[in-house]
C-alpha cells in the first residue's frame, strides 16, 4: 500500500470517529511511520489518533513514542494531558491519573472530556457509587449527553437500582423517541423490576419497540413474556386479561413463524423451543 492510501484510510477513520485500533497501529508502523515527514501538519493529528489506538491495543511502546513527540510540541495542552491520563491508566496508576484529571478540570471546567475520564477511572477501580455520583453531577451541567445517560443507566443496573436506571432510559427516550433499542431497554428494566404495574408498562414498551422495528425478535419475546405475566396476575381485570392473552397468542404465532422461516438443520432445537413456548403460554392462560 502506498503511504498516501494509508493516510487517506486513517483520515477517513478519524473523520468518522472509528477506532479500528489494531489496523490503525499496523498501518502506522508498517507504512506511515517511515513517511511521517510527508504528512505535514496532519502529522500531529495522526500521532494523537495512533496514540489513542495504541492504548486500546496495550501497545505502550507505540503510545509512549507518540506521546513524547506530542508533549514536546504542545506543552501544556489539555488534549495532550488527557493522553497522559490514559497512559497513567494503562500503567494502573489510578491515583496519579485522578490527580491529573482534577488539575485539568480546574483549568477548564467547561470541558466535558476530563469529567467523563474521571468517571471511567472510578469505574475501572470498581468504585461504582463514586462513579455514579460524579456522573450525576456531570449530567446536571451536560444534560444532553446521551452517552452519559446510557453509562449512568448501566452503573445503576450494576447497583440493582432499577428505578433510577429506568429514569435514565426515560431521559434517553426524550432525546430520541424513535430509537427502538431505548424502548426495548426500558421495557427490560421494567420487566426485571417485576410486579403487575411494571410488567404492564414493560408490555407497552416492548410493543412500541416492535412497532418501530418489526424485525426485532427480542421485542417479540418480550411481548409474549410480559403479556403472559400480566394475564397471570391476580390484579389483572378480565378485559385486560383477555387483551393480554390475545397479544401473547399473537406474539407466539409471530415467533413460531420467524423460526419456521429460518428452519434448516436445527429442526430438533426448533421443535423443543416451540414446545417450551407453548407450555409457557398454557401455564399463563390457566393460572
Amino acid at each position: 500500500m502506498h503511504w498516501s492510501e494509508a493516510r487517506d484510510i486513517i483520515r477517513k477513520w478519524r473523520e468518522e470517529n472509528a477506532r479500528n485500533s489494531i489496523e490503525l497501529v499496523e498501518l502506522w508502523e508498517d507504512i506511515l511511520k517511515p513517511k511521517a515527514y510527508k504528512l505535514g501538519d496532519e502529522h500531529y493529528l495522526v500521532l494523537e489518533q495512533v496514540c489513542t489506538a495504541a492504548f486500546d491495543c496495550n501497545r505502550l511502546d507505540v503510545a509512549t513514542d507518540c506521546l513524547q513527540v506530542l508533549s514536546s510540541k504542545f506543552p501544556g495542552s489539555v488534549r495532550i494531558a488527557l493522553l497522559q491520563v490514559l497512559h497513567l491508566e494503562a500503567l494502573e496508576r489510578y491515583d496519579d491519573a485522578l490527580n491529573l484529571v482534577d488539575s485539568i478540570i480546574k483549568r477548564d471546567e467547561t470541558n466535558a472530556a476530563p469529567r467523563k475520564r474521571r468517571v471511567a477511572i472510578l469505574k475501572a477501580q470498581g468504585k461504582t457509587v463514586e462513579a455514579i455520583k460524579d456522573l450525576s453531577e456531570y449530567l446536571k451541567v451536560f444534560m444532553v449527553d446521551q452517552e452519559a445517560w446510557q453509562e449512568l443507566c448501566e452503573l445503576y443496573l450494576c447497583e440493582q437500582e432499577y428505578g433510577k436506571a429506568a429514569f435514565c432510559m426515560e431521559e434517553l427516550l426524550l432525546h430520541n423517541p424513535h430509537n427502538h433499542l431505548y424502548h426495548q431497554r426500558l421495557a427490560e428494566i421494567k420487566y426485571t423490576q417485576g410486579g403487575f404495574e411494571n410488567m404492564d408498562i414493560a408490555r407497552l414498551y416492548f410493543c412500541q419497540s416492535y412497532k418501530l422495528n418489526p424485525k426485532n425478535i427480542r421485542s417479540l419475546y418480550g411481548i409474549f413474556l410480559s403479556s403472559a405475566n400480566v394475564a397471570a396476575s391476580q390484579k389483572c381485570t378480565s378485559s385486560k386479561k383477555k387483551e393480554a392473552n390475545q397479544l401473547s397468542v399473537w406474539a407466539l404465532k409471530q415467533i413460531n413463524e420467524r423460526y419456521r422461516d429460518a428452519r434448516g438443520k436445527n429442526d430438533e432445537a426448533l421443535d423443543s423451543l416451540e414446545n417450551n413456548l407453548g407450555l409457557l403460554h398454557l401455564n399463563s392462560t390457566t393460572s
